[in-house]
C-alpha cells in the first residue's frame, strides 16, 4: 500500500467514526501518519475534555483505523 492509499485509507476510517463524535459535540481530525505505522489524531470539541476519550481513541478510533488500514499499530492523540 502507498503512503497516498494509506492516507485515503486513514481518512475513509475517521469518516467512518466522524458521525459518533459529532453527535456527542466533537470531532477528529488527521494530524500525521508515521512509518506508515503510527498515526496522530486530534481530538476536538467535547472530545477535548471528555473523560472518556482514550477509551474512545482505542475502542472506536484506532479499532476503525485498524480495519481499514491494519499495519497501523497506534493511533496517538495530540492535544
Amino acid at each position: 500500500m502507498t503512503a497516498v492509499e494509506l492516507r485515503k485509507n486513514v481518512e475513509k476510517a475517521l469518516e467512518e467514526i466522524r458521525p459518533f463524535l459529532q453527535s456527542d459535540g466533537g470531532d477528529i481530525s488527521l494530524i500525521s501518519i508515521d512509518n506508515e505505522s503510527s498515526v496522530k489524531v486530534k481530538l476536538e470539541g467535547a472530545c477535548v475534555g471528555c473523560s472518556v476519550n482514550q477509551m474512545t481513541l482505542k475502542s472506536g478510533v484506532e479499532m476503525t483505523i485498524k480495519k481499514y488500514a491494519p499495519q497501523i499499530q497506534e493511533v496517538i492523540n495530540v492535544s
